[in-house]
């Protein structure tokens, strides 16, 4: 996957956004104003932290190498996805998907119906 399929794919979900807020090439995906997603390109490595299931991200690190516990995140909560061919294109949109639908389900149903009806 490239970096212009992932943000792609990180801006099609309801409600997304980008900034970035920590520097110029880390790019930041929220949705109701709670990240849900970081991308970023580093010496040509591509990179991407994602929200998990605490029990789910030891699983799916014990499986894969490419996925290890969040760069710089809350490492329960979080994993860093170096993506390569270790990943297939098809688990990491899912993964995507799984970080989305979390951090979405913990919003006040307020801001998940403004979501959903804009």
């Amino acid at each position: 996957m490239t970096y212009e399929t992932l943000d792609k794919l990180f801006l099609s979900f309801k409600g997304s956004d980008k900034s970035f807020p920590f520097d110029k090439t880390t790019a930041v995906y929220k949705v109701g104003n709670k990240m849900f997603a970081l991308l970023s390109e580093r010496a040509g490595d591509l990179q991407t932290n994602l929200k998990c299931d605490p029990l789910y991200a030891l699983e799916l690190r014990s499986l894969y190498e490419s996925i290890i516990p969040g760069y710089h995140m809350n490492k329960k909560h979080w994993n860093t996805l170096m993506i390569n061919e270790d990943l297939e294109e098809e688990l990491i949109q899912e993964l995507i998907e799984h970080s989305y639908m979390l951090v979405f389900k913990s919003l006040t149903k307020k801001i998940q119906h403004q979501i959903e009806n804009h």
